[in-house]
């Protein structure tokens, strides 16, 4: 089924779902053969939840629609995973064909739902979670216990730290996800939410919260921006004065979290390629 068809498909879906005309128990064989085949476009790679045009990053509506689509028009149903018996509307992803393309899943804890992307030579360690629409580039490293939330769009040769967590953006449908672009290395403990944006080849410091409430401190441009971090950044977390401080309650002051970028040293780049000898 070509991109286009499958598109006015699922945007056909929708507009009888959202009409009430359609539900789980209605949809049929015909809806259920759409969602499935959606499915397979997004596990291939084909179809995206949001990609880079004109040099931002937009949302394919269409696609976070036809994800929705899957929660609303199937019935929650008794699986099993390994030992675990669990219900959900989505079963896991078939990992059948990563090791054919050199992507390693270790055993004991690596999810993937249905719907999920993994590039070539990837590597998920366990426990790590991969959600419906994320899209995860060639040699991308999974740490343990790093979440991959829904319509993430994460790079190719990104770092992911151990305990990060990459947020979703499923709703609103015309909302970008996060984005992590290539090259990325996130440090343990990350945490990036909110449709925010990596740009590519920065480093971020463990611990590091990014999401568009937290202002970011550029001093490479000298300028103070909100849900991005401009690519070749090193990115870390600093405390700065907060107005509240003026209130009685708070003797000595108050602060409030924000992040410090500065341009890549080349120790940064040095250390950068030596993990990636580590790696291979």
């Amino acid at each position: 089924m070509s991109q286009s068809t499958l598109a006015a498909e699922i945007e056909d879906l929708w507009q009888r779902y959202e009409n009430d005309e359609i539900d789980a128990g209605t949809a049929g064989a015909d809806a259920a053969d759409t969602l499935e085949a959606f499915l397979d476009a997004l596990e291939a790679g084909e179809v995206r939840a949001a990609e880079k045009r004109g040099g931002e990053w937009e949302a394919n509506a269409w696609v976070k629609r036809g994800i929705l689509l899957n929660f609303g028009l199937r019935e929650t149903e008794p699986r099993e995973y390994g030992d675990v018996r669990y219900h959900d509307v989505l079963p896991l992803r078939d990992t059948a064909d990563l090791g054919e393309r050199g992507t390693r899943n270790t055993p004991d804890g690596t999810t993937v739902r249905r719907g999920a992307y993994l590039g070539a030579d990837c590597i998920m360690m366990s426990p790590s979670f991969v959600n419906v629409g994320a899209h995860v580039g060639d040699g991308t490293l999974v740490d343990s216990a790093d979440t991959v939330g829904s319509c993430a769009q994460i790079g190719a040769n990104v770092k992911l730290g151990a305990n990060t967590l990459i947020g979703g953006v499923l709703e609103p449908v015309e909302d970008a996800p996060v984005v992590v672009e290539d090259d990325v290395s996130l440090g343990a403990g990350c945490r990036v939410t909110s449709g925010f944006v990596v740009g590519e080849g920065s480093v971020v410091g463990e611990n590091t919260l990014l999401t568009p409430r937290i202002p970011v401190y550029d001093l490479v441009e000298e300028e103070v921006i909100y849900g991005e971090l401009p690519p070749e950044r090193r990115a870390f977390t600093r405390f700065v004065e907060s107005s509240i401080g003026e209130h009685d309650l708070f003797e000595g002051g108050a602060y409030k979290p924000a992040v410090v970028a500065t341009s890549l040293e080349q120790e940064t780049l040095e250390a950068a390629a030596k993990e990636d000898a580590l790696r291979e």
